[in-house]
């Protein structure tokens, strides 16, 4: 129980890039590959935790990683945006990632939400819809739709690498499955892939400008 930031210092700045509330788990990527932490975590109430040790944890995790791997490694090797990275890393992508399971019409992230995911469609459609600024009051109350994800593809990436609230939301299009990354090992893990998805960010800007006539939802995208 208990609230706790997760802290990342990157050229010599701190931010907070994401939140326990009440629930979830972290220190799991430096005791799998022995490397320093990747993040500050600071509470922020009063709260209780459980602990592993190294040993114990590496060896529940292993036996349960050898099961997942197998599961998901032809799929992580077909996505288009890992492809760049090294068979090794994709590996530890698996190790982290969680599945989650959408109904039709759930919606899976909100339009000017913090982010704290990133998300990549397993089976199913995921459709994107935005709420843009640049129109009259009227309009600006109906979501919009600019994308739709099939299976390989992502989304959920735009907020996490301008450290701006979520852009656009997302709704299941039938039963959707979801692999799930956090912040904490999305900004890790997928340094390499960062300029792929920066070269998307330009793309989204100038879907929106044909659309909307602008590309400022995606610098101001709060609701």
């Amino acid at each position: 129980r208990g609230l706790y930031d997760i802290v990342v210092a990157k050229d010599n700045q701190s931010r907070c890039v994401g939140r326990y509330d009440n629930h979830g788990s972290f220190g799991e990527l430096a005791l799998m590959y022995n490397t320093p932490r990747a993040a500050t975590i600071v509470a922020t109430t009063e709260g209780a935790l459980w602990g592993l040790d190294r040993v114990t944890f590496r060896r529940i995790i292993l036996k349960n990683n050898a099961k997942k791997r197998k599961t998901y490694e032809l799929f992580i090797e077909s996505v288009p945006l890992l492809k760049s990275l090294e068979a090794s890393e994709r590996m530890k992508i698996v190790d982290v990632i969680g599945e989650k399971v959408y109904q039709d019409g759930e919606r899976i992230i909100s339009q000017g939400d913090k982010a704290d995911c990133f998300y990549i469609v397993e089976s199913g459609e995921v459709k994107i819809l935005i709420k843009s600024k640049t129109m009259t009051s009227k309009e600006a109350n109906q979501e919009v739709e600019i994308a739709r994800c099939h299976r390989g593809q992502y989304f959920g990436e735009l907020a996490l690498v301008t450290n701006k609230p979520r852009a656009a939301s997302a709704y299941a299009v039938g039963e959707v499955k979801c692999l799930v990354m956090d912040v904490q090992a999305f900004e890790r893990l997928l340094g390499p892939c960062m300029d792929i998805m920066k070269r998307n960010i330009t793309h989204y800007e100038e879907q929106l400008v044909a659309m909307f006539g602008s590309s400022m939802d995606l610098m101001d995208p709060g609701n």
